[in-house]
Formats: C-alpha cells, sequence, structure tokens
C-alpha cells in the first residue's frame, strides 16, 4: 500500500456519498435538525451531524486499512461473516491466517467506553471466541485492539477478562494498544508508516466540512 491507495481508502469511507445521506436524512427527518427546543441553528446542527458521521466512518476505514496492511504483511485474510449454533450472525473485524495459526481482531478506534459498552464489548468477543475457537481449537490466537495508544481507560478491565477467558479456552489472547499490535506482527515500520501518512492527510483537510 502506498499513500495515495491509504488516502483512496479513507477519502471513500469517510466523504464519498456523506451529502447525498445528509439530504436524505434532512429530508426524511427534517426534526432532527430544527426546532424551537434545540439549542442550535439548523446550519450548526447540520454541522454536529457531519463532524459525528466523519468519526463513525473513520473506524470503518481504519478496518480496512488494516485489512490491507495485513494482505501486504503476507496472510491470507478469511471470511469474516460467522455464525454461531443459533443462527445469530456476527462479522469479525479482522480474520486472517499464516496457514498455521488463526487470527482474529476486535478492532476499535479508541478505549474510552462507559461501564455498559465495555462489558458489551468483551461480551461481543467472547461470542466469537466461541464459535472460533469450535473451528480452529488451541491454533487460535484473539487480540482487542485500539487503535489511539493515547486513549486506555478500561485497560485494567480488559486485561483481566482476557486472562480469565485465555485459561478457560486454552487459547493465546492479547490487548494491544496503536503501534503493540504491529510490534506483535514484527512489523513495527508498517505503523510509523501509516501515521506519518495520517499526518499528512489530516493537515491536508480543512478546518471545518463544507455544508
Amino acid at each position: 500500500m502506498n499513500y495515495e491507495e491509504f488516502c483512496e481508502i479513507l477519502n471513500k469511507h469517510i466523504f464519498e456519498g456523506e451529502k447525498r445521506d445528509l439530504l436524505k436524512k434532512l429530508a426524511d427527518r427534517p426534526e432532527r435538525f430544527m426546532g424551537l427546543f434545540r439549542p442550535t441553528k439548523p446550519g450548526t446542527k447540520i454541522l454536529q451531524h457531519l463532524l459525528q458521521s466523519h468519526e463513525i466512518r473513520f473506524g470503518d476505514a481504519m478496518e480496512e486499512l488494516i485489512d490491507a496492511v495485513l494482505r501486504d504483511l503476507g496472510y491470507s485474510i478469511l471470511p469474516k461473516a460467522i455464525q454461531n449454533s443459533d443462527g445469530e450472525r456476527l462479522s469479525i473485524d479482522q480474520y486472517f491466517t499464516d496457514d498455521n495459526i488463526h487470527y482474529f481482531i476486535e478492532q476499535k478506534v479508541r478505549d474510552d467506553h462507559d461501564s455498559t459498552k465495555k462489558r458489551g464489548q468483551i461480551n461481543n468477543f467472547e461470542k466469537k471466541l466461541e464459535i472460533l475457537h469450535g473451528i480452529h481449537g488451541d491454533q487460535l490466537v484473539g487480540i482487542i485492539y485500539f487503535i489511539d495508544p493515547d486513549l486506555s481507560k478500561n485497560k485494567n478491565f480488559y486485561l483481566q477478562e482476557l486472562e480469565k477467558l485465555g485459561g478457560f479456552y486454552g487459547v493465546e489472547l492479547h490487548l494491544f494498544y496503536g503501534k503493540e499490535l504491529f510490534k506483535y506482527l514484527e512489523s513495527s515500520t508498517t505503523w510509523d508508516e501509516m501515521m506519518g501518512w495520517l499526518t499528512q492527510w489530516k493537515n491536508d483537510l480543512p478546518d471545518l466540512p463544507e455544508i
């Protein structure tokens, strides 16, 4: 992957179709953006909506970027849709193999969840772990990964929960932040390169999105 491909993935997820989606939401539910009982003017509310949308879409973009990096590192990417015995469908953020060990990653941008969300996060992780352990046995490594290394609000909670789950299922489980994942994959320079590209991409953005 090069810088142009990196930017293409980010721009596709974050900006492509955003104005179309906004117009549809305005047409379907205008009360979301205007009304006497909102302390902001419609233009401010629209701007707020776009900024929140960018945050969510950034997480989607990072999933595709990490997927592309794993391919470049020589891993085989596996189908991300799985299903448990009750027919519940789940989607894995990253699922790949080196033809010996199978890896899966539950990936988020930052570790800043409240108590309810962090419990939901670990429950979701265990659902996927249970399914994949049934397929791969001890040839499985599970990872919870937060991209932003500067936020680790629930680090102790996740470490404790992963230790319990690792002991119960008899598999290797990890919690990583930022560069730690790439150190584990023995490709630290990939993280450094991505952070340089991300800085360059952000420097080229306007201070605020156009409405």
